[in-house]
């Protein structure tokens, strides 16, 4: 099973940016989708985006299309999120996950499906 960390998170002002890394090890990632989910306080965990293995297909919640942006370099065995124009509502713990299956496509992901390995989470604090 794969190990995630993510890092990058931190306070930001409102219509700031930020950019949050996944590190994967223990195994590449490099034939994986790979998914960012959120889970703001006192919600439940939400999909935000999903890359499929080479990054030529990805897959984003309607409330970050447009703002956020995922990306992958298997060189580094590493998953991207660059979020920009953050709002108040996007403070969350920021957590990537991998699939138990490199079948699984970012259409499964998004739907929890397949779901194995997930990080730690990273707090992205945005304030008005």
């Amino acid at each position: 099973q794969v190990q995630l960390v993510e890092s990058g998170g931190g306070l930001v002002q409102a219509g700031g940016s930020l950019r949050l890394s996944c590190a994967a090890s223990g195994q590449s990632i490099s034939i994986y989708t790979m998914g960012w989910f959120r889970q703001a306080p006192g919600k439940e965990r939400e999909f935000v985006a999903a890359i499929n293995w080479n990054g030529d297909t990805t897959v984003y919640a309607d409330s970050v299309k447009g703002r956020f942006t995922i990306s992958r370099d298997n060189a580094k065995n590493t998953v991207y999120l660059r979020m920009n124009s953050l709002e108040p509502d996007d403070t969350a713990v920021y957590s990537c996950a991998a699939p138990s299956t490199p079948v699984a496509g970012p259409g499964d992901v998004s739907r929890f499906q397949y779901l194995e390995s997930w990080g730690q989470g990273t707090l992205v604090t945005v304030s008005s």
